[in-house]
């Protein structure tokens, strides 16, 4: 059986260039590359868009419009990692731990939307929230995502990186603030909710690594006390506990996403000195979800690389399944 043929369209930019890191040294499938003279030649693209079993797209969102249109072959598929149709309801959302139908869609797609950053770490937590009944659609959520400065992509990396920098760019910059971030709609569509979060994109002087976190009071949540009561559990371990059952895999395994420790546990949890660093996960293609306060109040952080689970990882993660590989194959776990 002959290898399936990947092409990678925009191979130059930071989340082109980390999926063929991850793929440059697999025996199980070929890489069709572009000559670097031809990288912006129509045709020579139209050629290897339509000669490959499957493309990543790494391209601004109008550039991969036009290069969808450009894909006359059906048995070509494609991953697109911009945000150009992650709430295109023709294609299906890159997302397979969202449910057993979602990675059944992902695996029989031909059209796959790769997730967004900040939203793969906003949809981790409220969508399985919202999907289980313990959170309301019409909940008023605030979401606070913190990123490194390879989010920016090539042009954000060589402003951080210059020798002449302002001095300003050495510590956290809030941006998006009129309430108007790409991810928006992604974040509310996929999590299942009827109106957007109060968003905070934060970026910050460090190369690569997320913290995701939303803000939570034990009131948003219904029949909780019920569940907790049925569980023998506080209300906070109820909330932990229904999170860690869902994303476990079916032999009780942690998978690419994953749950920490019992937040009220001692040895486990939360104690009151402990600090989440948002580079933690740099360079892994996991996710680490932390639940931490009390019952009256508390957060839920999402922990990731930027370029892993929040873009790259997770393509090369979705092509896994769209060809039949191990799901894991070739991430860093």
């Amino acid at each position: 059986m002959s290898k399936p043929k990947i092409y990678i369209d925009g191979r130059e930019g930071t989340t082109g260039l980390q999926i063929y890191e991850r793929l440059e040294g697999r025996d199980d499938i070929e890489l069709l590359l572009i000559d670097e003279n031809k990288r912006k030649d129509l045709e020579e693209r139209r050629c290897l868009l339509n000669a490959a079993d499957l493309v990543f797209l790494c391209l601004p969102d109008d550039a991969a419009r036009e290069a969808v249109s450009l894909v006359t072959n059906e048995n070509t598929r494609i991953i697109d990692c911009s945000t150009a149709h992650r709430t295109n309801p023709d294609w299906v959302y890159g997302f397979p731990e969202l449910s057993k139908l979602h990675r059944a869609q992902i695996i029989n797609a031909k059209r796959v939307a790769n997730p967004g950053c900040h939203a793969t770490g906003f949809v981790s937590i409220a969508a399985p929230l919202v999907g289980m009944g313990l959170l309301a659609p019409d909940a008023a959520l605030s979401c606070f995502s913190l990123t490194g400065y390879s989010g920016g992509g090539k042009k954000m990396i060589a402003r951080y990186e210059q020798g002449d920098r302002p001095p300003a760019f050495s510590s956290p910059a809030l941006y998006g603030l009129r309430q108007d971030h790409k991810h928006l709609p992604e974040m509310r569509l996929r999590s299942g909710l009827e109106v957007p979060p109060v968003f905070v994109p934060v970026v910050d002087d460090y190369y690569k690594g997320m913290a995701t976190t939303v803000f939570f009071h034990m009131s948003q949540f219904r029949n909780i006390a019920a569940l907790a009561e049925t569980l023998h559990v506080s209300p906070l371990q109820a909330v932990w506990q229904k999170l860690r059952e869902f994303y476990l895999w079916p032999d009780g395994e942690n998978g690419i996403v994953r749950v920490e420790g019992d937040p009220t546990d001692p040895e486990t949890g939360i104690d009151s000195g402990f600090k989440i660093y948002a580079n933690m996960w740099r360079g892994k293609d996991t996710l680490s979800m932390i639940v931490a306060g009390r019952d009256e109040q508390f957060t839920i952080t999402a922990l990731f690389d930027n370029l892993g689970k929040g873009a790259s990882g997770a393509a090369v993660q979705n092509m896994n399944l769209m060809l039949g590989f191990e799901e894991t194959k070739g991430l860093n776990i």
